[in-house]
């Protein structure tokens, strides 16, 4: 179904610029006759990279029926292929890993092309606005918002691997307009560097949350408006920011994207439904994602058809039986002028396992000392809600994702990295 697709989207832009790579065009034409040369591939193909070999490797992978599972270029974990993947599917995500382990999560081509549909019919992805790429194509976010709109859409992609601002600069003067999906952290090196300008139609950012401040600063500075998408790996889009002005409020994530429906459980956390979700957790299945439904730990509340995110219901810190949101702790720190990123988790308080201390991992833009940040998180939170662990590291984010993985934090701060 998908290699029929991409036959159709050659048929009906044949000789139209398909994908730019460092100065180099691509026709769809061409794309497709290497797609057409002879490959021995293996049962799974490993496309890694934001290159055009990236895109060829897919197409492959799909005209020889093969699964295609994405890779990001420090990715070591593979899948467990001796064990049979589930009917019908085509492809593998890896999960963020923000909430525990990375997973695999399989995908059928019903469900990819559902995910893509909703994406290009949502935010109005226009092929005289080629997206600009310079997250990964492998991550879920880029490989949806990027990779499936130019195979199955036509929408052209300028590759921009290196993420210095000249390069960001050049890859945008390609065409006189652009879209582009980034993540927040890229969004503010192209803000500081002063790169981001009108040329610019459509501006995205997921991967994690947008800053309301970032937001305003880009609009009031080049009138781009930034559009926070909220997805997961599991479902593909969720939540889009649909609105012409900047958000009022970070915790506002959206609206839900056409073609999705979004309800509350009972415990308070978000359940996700549509085409997109994927076929289910593999090797080792899991009750959350199934049956075309995909049960979030996010806790959200919905107001006037936008989604509020209020925070992961798996992070609450218990704090002598009181329970603490991190998110709280973490908004508080980040009104700090010299902190640029932060995350905060418990940690097991002594020998008991069963209540926790507060710790936190900060980056910021100047020296500061814990001592400075308490006395600073006293006049806004409760005392026992402020760190009481501390550990100072140059940068939190992963750097291809643009996403803090509390999980990850975690478990480096109790090995003592």
């Amino acid at each position: 179904m998908l290699y029929e697709a991409w036959l159709k989207t050659v048929r009906l832009h044949r000789n139209d610029v398909a994908l730019v790579e460092a100065g180099h065009r691509w026709t769809f034409a061409q794309l497709a006759d290497e797609a057409e040369k002879k490959a021995d591939l293996p049962v799974v193909v490993y496309p890694t990279g934001i290159s055009s070999r990236f895109i060829i490797e897919v197409l492959q992978g799909w005209r020889n029926q093969r699964v295609v599972c994405p890779l990001d270029t420090e990715q070591t974990s593979l899948p467990p292929i001796s064990t049979p993947l589930p009917s019908g599917c085509v492809h593998l995500k890896t999960s963020s890993g923000s909430t525990g382990e990375p997973r695999f999560i399989a995908f059928t081509s019903e469900q990819l092309s559902a995910d893509a549909e909703n994406i290009v019919a949502t935010m109005g992805l226009r092929r005289d606005w080629p997206n600009v790429a310079a997250i990964s194509i492998a991550h879920s976010y880029g490989f949806s918002n990027l990779v499936l709109p130019l195979l199955l859409h036509g929408i052209p992609v300028v590759l921009c691997p290196s993420r210095l601002p000249e390069a960001f600069r050049s890859a945008l003067e390609t065409f006189e307009n652009a879209t582009v999906a980034d993540v927040p952290a890229l969004w503010n090196i192209w803000h500081s560097a002063n790169v981001i300008t009108p040329r610019i139609k459509l501006a995205i950012s997921a991967g994690a949350p947008l800053p309301v401040d970032l937001e305003r600063a880009v609009f009031e500075s080049s009138g781009v408006k930034i559009h926070n998408f909220y997805g997961a790996s599991e479902c593909g889009g969720i939540c889009y920011d649909r609105s012409e002005f900047p958000r009022i409020s970070g915790q506002d994530v959206g609206s839900p994207m056409l073609n999705v429906a979004v309800d509350v459980n009972e415990t308070g956390c978000l359940r996700v439904r549509s085409r997109a979700v994927g076929q289910g957790y593999w090797p080792n299945p899991y009750a959350a994602l199934a049956k075309g439904s995909f049960q979030t730990t996010d806790r959200v509340e919905i107001r006037d058809g936008r989604v509020l995110l209020l925070g992961r219901d798996t992070d609450v810190i218990n704090i002598a039986g009181q329970k603490v949101s991190p998110d709280s702790i973490e908004q508080a720190l980040l009104k700090h002028p010299l902190v640029s990123e932060c995350v905060v988790f418990g940690v097991p308080a002594g020998d008991s396992a069963r209540h926790e201390t507060i710790a936190a991992c900060v980056a910021t833009r100047g020296n500061l000392e814990a001592e400075e940040l308490k006395q600073f998180l006293l006049k806004t939170i409760p005392p026992a809600q402020v760190p009481k662990h501390w550990k100072f590291v140059p940068s939190l984010a992963d750097p291809h994702r643009g996403k803090i993985s509390r999980f990850q934090w975690r478990q480096r701060f109790l090995a003592g990295q």
